[in-house]
């Protein structure tokens, strides 16, 4: 899996967990949604994103 994909699914991941908590326990997760999503649009506009620089030093691959 390349550093793409796999931050993709780390980023649905979250968001999921994030709202199945705010449904389940506590609206207040909804703050940790709204963080990934501003995370992602700030990755979008820069292409930097903390996770990719996490993932690279992990040694997950680039795509080819």
């Amino acid at each position: 899996m390349t550093v793409e994909r796999l931050l993709r699914l780390i980023a649905g991941v979250f968001i999921l967990g994030s709202v199945a908590l705010a449904v389940l326990h506590s609206p207040y997760w909804l703050l940790f949604t709204g963080f990934v999503g501003l995370n992602l649009a700030q990755s979008a506009l820069t292409n930097w994103c903390p996770m990719m620089f996490i993932l690279r030093k992990l040694g997950v691959p680039d795509s080819p």
